[in-house]
């Protein structure tokens, strides 16, 4: 594909996800129905969309209106380009440009920094002076981190394992096990250090949350919204810990024990009617549900379906979990509350409504990690009685 048919095909399926479908169901039938796109032309295209997608503000006011055209348009200026090189109306080129297409200014901050405008000051009274760098940040594309898997290597040796397939991977400053991958990501599926469970995808922040609980053999350890199970993978790496996962839907964790066997360690998954049978545990882990503000590079169409309303009702769920998990940590136990965000109505709050509420449990950590820090967006807080 020429590039020009590129953005025609990238317009195509944003307008597709403007009026209503997923993400990765518009990007999927695109590629059914164009069996001529090789790989490349399929990667260039996705990387188009979720550009725009994670600017979709502000590319809407450079290119003159919130719809696919708009968007690669703005792209297009964004970057410096001449949307008039690839805008030819030739041959699977898009249309010309228009008067229409003109660029207008930016009516506020929220729109040049990609942020909803109801949102805008939350996000500046969470992150205070990092709230222009979180935003930008999150306007670009998000690294790709790796987990080395401790029950098989260390960080060390999978480096030198990724390493001799083509993948350069260098030390991620979150924690021992995180690394950043700086050339050949595309490769990681295909190697031999995944195929054998050597290393796992897993977001440095991530990892960070599980390296923060003191672990040790003899420990009990309950993974309550587990989800696909990476904590899970990586709280089961410690050797001599005992890890249980459990998720409310029990189906996202239909690909762990798979996972658990290809990693070499043992996770026993809990039905909903049977994590009360298991307790009590030294560590319950509540990754709640969350806006994903954290990993927004990631899933950026979460940026924009997100309303106050539903912030509100997931601020509920956060506290629910909370109060749900509570009875399954033995006296002296841990309970860790984490979320992939970096708003303080998901975060601080949370804990200290329920610390309000429960005066008998004290908070003994909280730290967050911002996507200025090099990886996704994170909050932890350990609290015990």
């Amino acid at each position: 594909m020429i590039p020009a048919a590129r953005v025609q095909a990238s317009i195509e399926i944003l307008d597709d996800i403007l009026a209503g479908a997923p993400v990765e169901k518009a990007l999927t039938g695109w590629a059914r129905r164009s069996r001529f796109a090789g790989s490349k032309d399929r990667a260039a295209v996705r990387d188009h969309v979720f550009e725009a997608l994670r600017c979709k503000r502000s590319f809407s006011a450079l290119g003159g209106s919130a719809t696919g055209r708009g968007l690669m348009i703005g792209s297009i200026r964004a970057t410096g380009g001449e949307p008039e090189a690839l805008f030819t109306g030739e041959r699977f080129a898009p249309d010309p440009i228009t008067l229409a297409d003109a660029l207008r200014a930016f009516s506020s901050d929220a729109e040049r920094f990609d942020i909803p405008e109801w949102l805008w000051p939350r996000f500046q009274s969470s992150l205070g002076d990092q709230a222009v760098a979180a935003a930008q940040v999150l306007q670009s594309r998000a690294p790709v981190h790796l987990r080395a898997n401790l029950a098989k290597t260390d960080r060390a040796g999978a480096i030198a394992a990724l390493s001799a397939e083509g993948i350069n991977a260098q030390a991620h400053a979150a924690c021992n096990t995180a690394m950043e991958v700086a050339e050949g990501a595309r490769k990681i599926a295909q190697s031999r250090a995944y195929a054998e469970g050597l290393v796992e995808l897993q977001d440095a922040a991530s990892q960070a949350v599980v390296a923060a609980l003191e672990l040790r053999p003899g420990l009990r350890v309950l993974d309550y919204c587990a989800g696909g199970g990476g904590k899970a993978l990586a709280l089961a790496a410690h050797s001599g810990v005992e890890v249980f996962a459990h998720d409310v839907n029990t189906g996202r964790m239909r690909d762990l024990p798979a996972r658990a066997k290809r990693a070499g360690v043992h996770i026993t998954c809990l039905q909903p009617e049977e994590v009360g049978q298991h307790a009590s545990f030294d560590i319950v882990l509540t990754d709640a549900p969350c806006s994903g503000s954290g990993s927004w590079r990631r899933a950026p169409a979460g940026k924009w379906a997100l309303t106050e309303e539903g912030l509100q009702a997931l601020n509920a769920l956060q506290s629910d979990i909370l109060n749900s998990a509570t009875p399954l940590v033995r006296p002296g136990g841990i309970l860790a509350y984490a979320t992939c965000s970096m708003l303080d109505d998901e975060n601080g709050d949370i804990v200290d409504a329920y610390l309000k509420a429960h005066p008998e449990w004290t908070e003994t950590l909280r730290k967050s990690w911002l996507v200025t820090h090099g990886a996704d967006g994170f909050f932890a807080a350990h609290l015990t009685r």
